[in-house]
């Protein structure tokens, strides 16, 4: 006989617990019953909400993953109230806004649905719009955006000329070239954010036509011309604002900070004058820069559906192109087509000296802070 050895403990236990469960009959328990009912209808209602998601996912092209931050929406909002935006219903229409930048991309979803008025390419000669470096869009979506980001004048009639290539950089005979052309489009206001812009060569004394010639032109027509202040501001400025916010009757703009003090970056303007270069001393309201607004962490939209914060006086430039669309929308005879060509531009200019809110501690105009913050809202009842 085959000596066998007794199974070890755990088999045993094992068979045990088997028999065991073989004389329960645990399906027919109420409690059990619910739980795989409650599973079941759990697994259903998750099931059709991700075939829900991806069907909107797909109809919307991926723009549903995609929001700015909600500090980036505070921020926005705490801009448009510091500016006065909230005090104001006017949204640009009928006002003719022309943008000289780096282009613009129209498929962004905060601007998809916007219909552009005019578009050239001083750089490639592209027929259709497009923006190979993101500047030129997210300076638009300041004055145009109706999306998460919510633009100053959304309903303007815009016209953008591409004068910076992919690199941000163009010369100043190009600027020029397309300052002529918004004139010809017969633009109201002409914003140009591109002392604030990298790589943007300066006048040169003894070139051809200039962007600051261009600028005068305009002006003669009754046509406003914003231009950044520049980001030179600090150890590194120069000492003026930048070409060709220099001009006399340009508005120059410059930058603040989200509590409303004045953006370190920020340029500077030598308003006392000096013998070399020549530059005559500035007065009254032309000192610049004229007047601050956003210039920190500004929200913006950007190239390839997504939003940044981004610093510069660009941004102040385009939020004061807005506000001015707002300005012609209230009051119609300001525009170019029926005003009085430059003396309507210093009239308004006094309007901004006037209305704009200065520091605490300031007397008069300031070399960094200009006449003070835009306030939108006042300088609108000051037209009246």
């Amino acid at each position: 006989m085959e000596d066998r050895l007794p199974p070890p403990p755990e088999f045993l236990l094992l068979n045990q617990q088997s028999d065991f469960e073989k004389d329960i009959d645990l399906s027919e328990d109420p409690d059990i019953i619910f739980v795989k009912r409650l599973v079941s209808v759990g697994l259903s209602i998750a099931f059709i909400s991700a075939i829900t998601y991806f069907v909107i996912l797909y109809i919307s092209g991926g723009s549903i993953l995609l929001k700015p931050t909600e500090f980036a929406l505070e921020r926005q909002t705490l801009y448009h109230n510091m500016i006065q935006q909230n005090k104001v219903s006017f949204t640009g229409q009928g006002v003719d806004v022309c943008i000289v930048d780096s282009g613009i991309d129209l498929s962004h979803p905060d601007i998809d649905d916007f219909e552009l008025r005019g578009w050239f390419d001083f750089i490639d000669g592209i027929a259709n719009p497009y923006d190979d470096n993101g500047h030129g869009t997210s300076m638009a979506g300041i004055i145009i955006a109706d999306g998460w980001m919510k633009g100053v004048a959304p309903n303007v009639n815009l016209y953008v000329a591409k004068a910076l290539s992919k690199n941000g950089e163009g010369s100043d005979e190009i600027v020029a070239e397309a300052i002529d052309w918004c004139v010809l489009k017969g633009a109201d206001i002409i914003s140009l954010s591109l002392g604030g812009a990298p790589g943007i060569l300066p006048f040169t004394i003894g070139g051809d036509r200039t962007s600051g010639d261009a600028a005068n032109d305009a002006i003669e027509l009754g046509i406003f011309v914003v231009a950044a202040a520049g980001n030179d501001g600090g150890e590194n400025d120069d000492g003026d604002v930048a070409h060709p916010s220099s001009e006399e009757l340009v508005i120059s703009v410059g930058g603040v900070t989200p509590t409303g003090s004045a953006w370190s970056g920020s340029s500077i303007g030598d308003n006392n004058g000096r013998i070399w270069p020549v530059l005559l001393p500035r007065s009254d309201p032309n000192q610049k820069p004229e007047v601050v607004a956003p210039g920190q962490s500004v929200p913006v939209i950007s190239i390839g559906d997504k939003w940044a914060l981004v610093d510069g006086t660009s941004a102040s430039t385009a939020y004061v192109s807005g506000a001015l669309a707002l300005l012609l929308e209230a009051k119609p005879e300001l525009q170019h087509e029926s005003n009085e060509g430059s003396a309507t531009i210093e009239d308004v200019k006094t309007w901004i000296m006037e209305t704009s809110s200065p520091l605490p501690e300031q007397n008069g105009h300031d070399d960094k802070y200009g006449y003070g913050l835009l306030k939108i809202n006042d300088l609108i009842e000051a037209s009246s």
